[in-house]
């Protein structure tokens, strides 16, 4: 037996157990085309304990009012307002817009916002919430959270994966892939971007990073097409398109026999998630029969 040497970085067990004797390939094969028997990567998982919460909302809102004028309440800062910075709070640490050369001109700024204490647990909130400041109690805040980056991108890459280095997932891509999705039709981790250019840092803010692309968050743009590349292209109906994706599903199916690649039964899910959502995707999208409310 010759050993095809340029497939053997890509052998896993898996496609073994796929090519060894007795047909096995074939009748994997066979079952990988039964789109019943193919494993859908979204369905809901078995949970670890008894889950309290269905879904998940992140809001991440970068540029909004400095947390020194919201909930982090410093009153000595408060009382050193306008006076220089210490070298004590500067020595050994790096700063970006801070000039090192002149430090008599770098003052402290403290907030110009009105605090106070609410709820039975005390929580220091500014007068910017007085609303949310009424439900102090059954909110949960975290103070002990801290990094060393201080640029726009590795800090918004750390706040959504953990850390300011490419390459791991973000919380939406652990929590779908840990918990699932009960819709079929559409992808249970969506990202829901405002401005004209998004985040600084881009899409590994709601990366996969070494999680199978399947559980990467899917873009929903507040400007122009909701859903970018979702439309089918002009003269192509549901028929030849439907066509085209099962001719491609098959090319897929049978590179995947021959690599035992788990990223090709990926993307298999992935064009057959974007072909649903061509129908599913507009009524989600449509906000004209919510109410007001």
């Amino acid at each position: 037996m010759t050993a095809n040497t340029n497939n053997l970085q890509s052998q896993t067990r898996r496609h073994f157990f796929g090519q060894c004797g007795m047909g096995l390939g074939s009748i994997a094969l066979a079952s990988m085309m039964d789109e019943r028997a193919m494993a859908n990567p979204f369905a809901p998982k078995q949970p670890h304990f008894p889950p309290k919460a269905k879904n998940v909302i992140f809001l991440f809102m970068a540029g909004g009012p400095s947390h020194l004028d919201l909930f982090d309440w410093k009153p000595e800062l408060k009382k050193r307002h306008g006076q220089s910075i210490p070298e004590s709070f500067t020595k050994g640490k790096r700063f970006a817009f801070m000039n090192s050369s002149f430090k008599d001109a770098n003052k402290l700024q403290g907030t110009i916002r009105d605090f106070k204490q609410h709820g039975q647990c005390g929580m220091w909130v500014s007068e910017c919430f007085p609303h949310i400041a009424t439900v102090a109690d059954e909110l949960t805040l975290v103070r002990t959270c801290k990094t060393e980056l201080f640029n726009h991108a590795p800090a918004k890459l750390f706040m959504n994966t953990g850390t300011g280095l490419f390459g791991r997932p973000s919380m939406g891509s652990w929590v779908t892939y840990g918990i699932g999705t009960e819709s079929r039709d559409l992808p249970g981790f969506m990202v829901l971007q405002s401005g004209p250019r998004g985040p600084r840092g881009g899409g590994v803010n709601w990366a996969s990073g070494f999680l199978p692309t399947s559980f990467q968050g899917v873009p929903l743009r507040g400007n122009g097409e909701p859903i970018l590349n979702l439309a089918s292209p002009k003269g192509i109906n549901a028929v030849r398109q439907r066509e085209s994706i099962d001719a491609v599903r098959a090319l897929n199916l049978k590179r995947a026999m021959e690599t035992g690649d788990p990223e090709i039964q990926t993307r298999i899910a992935s064009y057959e998630m974007a072909y649903r959502m061509q129908t599913s995707a507009p009524e989600l999208i449509d906000i004209k029969s919510e109410s007001k409310a």
